[in-house]
């Protein structure tokens, strides 16, 4: 009874971190997807221009946001394959709008920014994957900081405040440190919840929200803490 025990405490393990790994597969390719982009674009004079000196401004600062809720909303239509391309996609537009903190940010802040939030995240999602307390009361809690923080910086993209984007980047730190630990908790959850391609297909959806927390973090970070030109 007790070999039987701890053969499927085993199986379970080894098959969950073999999700999980798929899981930050995924994340880290949507990554180096926007990093290659906003990279290739921000050192070009030129695309910067084409992009940030006309109205398509808007449509690239605006366009991740759109795609974000349309994911959401499709997901149970979706398929697996489907979703990972939307996945690349989208990693595709977020490095495009991400090419703008070239323009504002010294490269060695970049990367020391960089290196902080990965750190911070890692720490997070650590926690969230180890500790035994249930952080699913958290969700709806988050949600509305992070629908007031999106309804902030949208006014603020207007008012130009830079008072109220130093308080909504201290805030979206909080916010998507806490969603990093909900988020790795829901991934573990959703490995012994569901089965087959719907795991799979979870799991790219994982990524996604990891992808967004990590991105998120990052970019709050950069504001409080990058050496602007």
């Amino acid at each position: 009874m007790y070999n039987n025990y701890t053969e499927t405490v085993s199986t379970y393990d080894q098959g969950l971190r073999s999700y999980l790994l798929q899981v930050f597969n995924y994340m880290t390719m949507a990554l180096g997807i926007s990093g290659v982009v906003a990279y290739t674009v921000g050192i070009s004079p030129e695309l910067m221009m084409a992009i940030w000196g006309s109205p398509i401004k808007w449509v690239v600062m605006l366009a991740p946001l759109g795609m974000a809720f349309f994911m959401s909303f499709s997901f149970s239509s979706m398929s697996t394959h489907t979703a990972k391309i939307c996945l690349a996609v989208f990693a595709g537009v977020m490095g495009l709008s991400l090419s703008s903190i070239f323009a504002v940010f010294t490269m060695a802040s970049i990367a020391q920014v960089f290196f902080i939030s990965a750190a911070t995240f890692g720490t997070t999602a650590l926690w969230g994957y180890t500790t035994k307390r249930d952080l699913s009361n958290m969700g709806s809690f988050l949600m509305m900081g992070l629908i007031g923080i999106v309804i902030a910086g949208l006014v603020n993209i207007f008012l130009q405040s830079s008072a109220l984007q130093m308080v909504c980047s201290a805030l979206g730190v909080v916010i998507f440190v806490g969603f990093t630990a909900y988020d790795m908790q829901q991934i573990k959850d959703t490995y012994f919840n569901v089965d087959g391609d719907d795991r799979d297909k979870a799991g790219v959806f994982g990524a996604l929200n990891l992808y967004l927390d990590f991105v998120n973090i990052f970019t709050s970070l950069l504001q409080l803490m990058g050496d602007r030109k």
